[in-house]
């Protein structure tokens, strides 16, 4: 995923990187009647978290998520809109119950900004987009859930191969085409500016393994859940390192980047285990353990308490093969009197 307008969005993040990597939201609790510790504003202060958005246009739902958090005194807020990457957001202003904040057009590719207006009622935003070329949309939101999960690693299923290696079986696109996804010497061929590729079935959490190889300037990407994108390219060298390969795109930078290898046959090993990731790029973990915050542009929806698709990415240029993707599914935790009835046959 290649987000739009970059020199843009990199300008401004520099502004409040340190603040929002220094101050993370408390997220996916219901507003307490007593204000969130470090919050001052009285008004603010039951906006704060994590949410996960909706946005309802003509056409179609685009998922989008914001994030709001203070920091001396200072309301942060923190936006992944229908593409691109989290990004810091200009214009954020409370009134009690109501909410405002702006989407710069340079972001949106639009003629005019997007001005969000919202109202809290019962732990839940509504509110109308202004702004959409003279259109208008509404939008909802939820509280992003935490997705904690037990402490340790959960029991694994069995492996699950989900490319045969002969056609897109368990597989569909997002729009018809052309181009199209296509299946050549037992590799699958992503379009370069077509559709994505979504898997039928859904998973929650997983270990994944893939391999890729990309070609000279060309994007893709691995969505896990279709929600958080893993990012695969050979052409952005000049975008921020959490837009490069291993990348969980906009979020997390591969720690340490490995080189780049157009044409050249790599492998993913990816571990998701509710919001936590580790990243194993030819057999090098370049993302350990970490969190990720909220939904990447371009995600599937934005219901990140359910589970989710694998999507390769095909709407970017350029072309890139995938040959071996195999999905290991955890086991769902046993209740409780599962487990005891286990315990008496022993």
């Amino acid at each position: 995923m290649r987000t739009r307008r970059v020199l843009f969005a990199v300008a401004v993040a520099a502004l409040f990187m340190v603040s929002w990597s220094a101050s993370p939201a408390q997220e996916s609790e219901e507003p307490a009647t007593d204000l969130p510790a470090g919050v001052s504003s009285p008004a603010s202060g039951p906006f704060m978290g994590r949410w996960d958005l909706t946005l309802k246009a003509p056409d179609r739902d685009y998922p989008s998520w914001l994030e709001l958090h203070e920091k001396d005194g200072e309301v942060y807020a923190w936006f992944t809109g229908r593409w691109g990457n989290a990004r810091p957001l200009p214009k954020v202003e409370f009134t009690p119950g109501h909410l405002t904040f702006v989407s710069p057009k340079e972001e949106e590719s639009t003629k005019t900004d997007l001005v969000f207006q919202g109202v809290l009622k019962a732990g839940t935003l509504s509110g109308t987009i202004t702004g959409m070329d003279g259109a208008t949309w509404k939008w909802t939101g939820v509280r992003a859930p935490k997705l904690t999960r037990p402490k340790g690693q959960p029991e694994w299923g069995n492996p699950i191969t989900l490319f045969n290696g002969k056609d897109l079986s368990g597989w569909h696109m997002s729009s018809p085409g052309p181009p199209v996804w296509t299946v050549k010497d037992g590799k699958l061929v992503s379009p370069g500016n077509g559709p994505e590729l979504i898997s039928d079935a859904k998973f929650e959490d997983f270990k994944l393994h893939v391999e890729f190889n990309c070609g000279v300037n060309a994007n893709s990407g691995v969505y896990l859940r279709g929600r958080y994108e893993v990012q695969i390219e050979t052409e952005s060298q000049a975008e921020p390192a959490s837009h490069h390969t291993g990348g969980v795109y906009g979020f997390l930078a591969p720690e340490p980047e490995l080189e780049r290898q157009p044409d050249v046959w790599q492998t993913f090993d990816i571990t998701l285990i509710g919001r936590r990731v580790t990243v194993v790029q030819n057999g090098k973990t370049v993302i350990d353990d970490r969190e990720i915050p909220g939904i990447t542009g371009g995600a599937v929806d934005s219901h990140e308490g359910q589970p989710g698709p694998i999507y390769l990415q095909g709407s970017e240029k350029g072309h890139v093969q995938f040959r071996s993707i195999v999905i290991t599914p955890a086991r769902p935790p046993m209740e409780n009197d599962q487990k005891a009835e286990l315990t008496t046959k022993k």
